[in-house]
């Protein structure tokens, strides 16, 4: 006899041994056991916690601190409930992971955009997970010790179609949709839909694969929650049916992405009102912003997050690589004159939110000179190991780099998105070029830190192409960037 999971199993690294495992099953399961290493004599059984009720089913979280070996090893594991042994939908009842030994070099992936931002795309799309069937191969021959994933693992666009009560509330005049309190039956109906997307966006079976065989992080973006949000006027990002749905999707993100965050041992600041994650795996230092969570025009971070991320920042003195996740590029094209465009032009507002969503637009340009020069100081504090920040969003892969001439520091980015969502067409990147640009941008008077787009050997500057990155140090020390890419291209790129 068995029982089948509704999703699952999910698993996450919360500090350099601390793994969890995640599933959802029916609310009627009164247990579930996690097994290591079943039938071996270093067999280990943990009893998961039930964390919550949904309308997806009964969410439960297992967490053990793994002796960290000194070789790499695979540890298979499974689940059962009252002894009896728990499938995935597609039939599997066992899985494995790999950890990686104490002086070993992980392998690490990164992904961003799992989705589509209307249906349309969805269905003109040939193979959708096509990289995520490659990431499996890629992990068979090599195994990858943990996967960052950088924002958009959800799409929820859709919410303004799939929501009954907000489809009515979207046909009322503004004034009205602003004074508009949410109901039982709205909020309701909110929660279902985030519960129930996370099991449709992750039950296909080749993301189920790789969420149940490499642990991951995750920090969100705006589709997480939906399109822009964070950048809208503050009126509408106010009012109480935008508060109702973000309530829903940071309900969900928490439980989901964070696996719980009251229980998620790497949040920086659990009480807050961001999410914020930190810890050290191996020779890296990992740190993931909270982008969206204190959003709005006129800030990107509250002033507690940048404490919060300010001490931490200070006690890594050490050496070792320090990993930023950002959901949306700190480097990249500069979108000003369409910014201004569009700032002079009346009743726009609503259809600006893409443009404020970027790091370079007006109102936060301040936040984002501050973030590069902190990252630059942690730098020289640490010497010896480099900084890259990690960064997804816009559809195209890329590279950039800030250079400090004081002190001969390189804070380095990398770009890569999307691993389903498609790229834009060819005749929407010319348009886009058309009114951006990648001149060389100075942050200071004495113009001694320069910031510049390069790059990547073997490719043209930008990727038009779905991709997923890897990153592993190499025997020559340097820390390898490697993009997989849907066009065959295989864009390289070693950091010094």
């Amino acid at each position: 006899m068995s029982s089948q999971l509704i999703l699952g199993p999910i698993l996450g690294l919360e500090s350099d041994n601390l793994y969890t495992v995640c599933c959802v099953t029916d609310c009627d399961t009164e247990q579930v056991e996690l097994r290591l290493r079943p039938g071996s004599e270093r067999e280990e059984r943990v009893t998961a916690m039930p964390v919550e009720d949904n309308d997806a089913g009964r969410f439960w979280r297992a967490e053990r601190a793994l002796d960290i070996p000194k070789q790499g090893e695979s540890i298979a594991y499974c689940l059962s409930a009252a002894q009896t042994p728990l499938l995935d939908p597609f039939g599997n009842d066992e899985w494995a992971f790999y950890q990686p030994g104490r002086e070993e070099k992980p392998k690490l992936a990164y992904a961003s955009c799992n989705g589509f931002s209307d249906e349309a795309l969805r269905t003109s799309t040939s193979s959708p997970y096509r990289l995520w069937r490659e990431m499996a191969q890629a992990h068979a021959r090599e195994p990858f010790a943990l996967l960052l994933m950088g924002g958009d693992q959800v799409y929820a666009d859709s919410i303004w179609t799939r929501v009954k009560t907000l489809g009515g509330w979207q046909e009322l005049d503004l004034d009205t949709r602003i004074e508009t309190q949410p109901d039982d039956l709205m909020r309701g109906q909110i929660a279902e839909f985030y519960a129930r997307l996370y099991v449709e966006r992750w039950g296909q079976e080749p993301v189920a694969k790789m969420l149940a065989s490499i642990p991951s992080v995750m920090m969100w973006d705006d589709h997480d929650i939906f399109d822009g949000w964070g950048s809208y006027p503050e009126t509408l990002q106010n009012c109480p049916v935008f508060q109702a749905i973000y309530d829903g999707a940071a309900r969900f993100f928490r439980l989901y992405q964070l696996r719980s965050a009251t229980q998620n041992r790497s949040l920086l600041a659990p009480e807050s009102g961001h999410h914020a994650f930190g810890f050290r795996f191996r020779r890296y230092h990992l740190l993931a912003m909270d982008n969206r969570a204190e959003r709005s025009i006129r800030q990107v971070m509250s002033a507690q997050q940048w404490n919060d991320l300010i001490a931490w920042l200070d006690r890594r003195d050490s050496d070792g690589d320090l990993l930023v996740m950002s959901a949306v590029p700190v480097v990249y094209r500069d979108f000003s004159v369409v910014e201004n465009f569009f700032d002079k032009t009346s009743n726009m507002e609503e259809l600006t939110d893409d443009l404020k969503d970027h790091w370079r637009a007006k109102s936060h340009e301040g936040e984002r000179a501050r973030l590069i020069m902190r990252l630059l100081d942690n730098a020289q504090k640490r010497q010896g190991g480099r900084t890259l920040i990690l960064s997804g969003d816009v559809h195209i892969g890329c590279l950039g780099v800030i250079r400090d001439k004081r002190s001969d520091n390189r804070v380095h980015q990398l770009v890569s998105s999307a691993i389903v969502h498609p790229t834009p067409s060819r005749v929407e990147w010319i348009g886009i070029c058309a009114v951006t640009n990648d001149d060389t941008q100075y942050l200071d008077e004495d113009e001694s830190i320069s910031i510049d787009m390069l790059r990547p050997h073997g490719s043209d500057k930008y990727l038009r192409t779905r991709n997923f990155a890897t990153l592993q140090e190499g025997t020559d020390r340097k820390l390898w960037i490697n993009w997989v890419c849907e066009n065959g291209e295989e864009p390289c790129y070693p950091l010094k």
